[in-house]
C-alpha cells in the first residue's frame, strides 16, 4: 500500500507521516530531505542555488552519498538539513526542473520497493500525489492557516535556541509558499482525489486518528 502525503511547510505533514508509518508499520520517506540534502551540498561547496549546474552538482553529491550507504536515514537524518538556511536553499533549487528530475527516480524507486517486514510505504512532500505517486492508494493533503504554521515554526526555532521573530518567520513562510506553488514544474497543489485535512485546530493525536480512519476505509474497499 502506498500513501502520499503533501502540504506546505509546517502544516504537520511530516509529523503525521512519521506517526502514521509507525502505527501502520510502513516505511517512510521525507522527500523534502532529498532537496534539503542537495541544498546542503550546494551550501558546502559555496555554490549558487539559482544556478542549475551548481544545483545539479549538489544532487549528484547527495546521490553518491546515498549509494555508498545501506541506511538512507544516515544521510537524510543529518540535523544540518533541518535549519532554515538549508530549507530556503532547498526551496530555491526545487524550482529547477532538472533538479526535480534528478531526484525523482530515488522517490519512485522507494515507493515501489517492497521490504520484508513492512506493510507498505508513506512518502511526504509537495508533489507526491500529483507527480511521484499519482496512483497511490491514499492521498492526503495536509493544510493549516499561515498564522498557525508561522507560530509552529517560530516555536520550533526558539526551542533550538535560535533568534527569530514571528513577523520574520511569517514573511519567510509566505515567500516560500509562493515559490513552491508558482514554480512551473511540479508546483505545490492538491491532487484531485486527495483528502484534505486542516490541522489548524487539531492536536497531533486528532490528526493521526483522522488519517487512520481514512486508511481503514481504503483497506475495507
Amino acid at each position: 500500500m502506498i500513501i502520499a502525503i503533501d502540504g506546505p511547510a509546517a502544516s504537520g505533514k511530516g509529523t503525521l507521516a512519521k506517526r502514521l508509518a509507525e502505527a501502520l508499520n510502513f516505511r517512510h520517506m521525507d522527500t523534502g530531505a532529498l532537496y534539503r540534502g542537495s541544498a546542503f551540498e550546494v551550501i558546502q561547496e559555496t555554490g549558487n542555488p539559482s544556478n542549475e549546474q551548481d544545483a545539479l552538482k549538489g544532487c549528484e553529491k547527495l546521490k553518491e552519498k546515498i549509494q555508498a550507504v545501506s541506511d538512507l536515514n544516515s544521510i537524510l537524518g543529518n540535523p544540518n538539513l533541518r535549519n532554515d538556511e538549508t530549507g530556503n536553499v532547498a526551496s530555491i533549487i526545487a524550482s529547477i526542473p532538472s533538479v526535480r528530475e534528478a531526484l525523482k527516480s530515488i522517490q519512485i524507486s522507494f515507493s515501489r520497493q517492497k521490504k520484508q517486514g513492512f506493510e507498505g510505504v508513506i512518502l511526504d512532500g509537495r508533489d507526491i500525489g500529483t507527480v511521484i505517486c499519482p496512483n497511490a492508494h491514499l492521498k492526503l493533503y495536509i493544510v493549516a492557516d499561515l498564522e498557525t504554521r508561522a507560530k509552529r515554526r517560530l516555536k520550533e526555532l526558539q526551542s533550538k535556541g535560535l533568534d527569530a521573530t514571528y513577523s520574520a518567520v511569517f514573511a519567510q513562510m509566505r515567500e516560500r509558499d509562493d515559490r513552491d506553488s508558482q514554480r512551473d514544474t511540479a508546483p505545490l497543489s492538491t491532487a484531485k482525489d486527495a483528502i484534505v485535512i486542516n490541522t489548524s485546530g487539531l492536536t497531533e493525536d486528532e490528526v493521526l486518528k483522522e488519517a487512520l480512519g481514512h486508511v481503514e476505509r481504503i483497506k475495507g474497499l
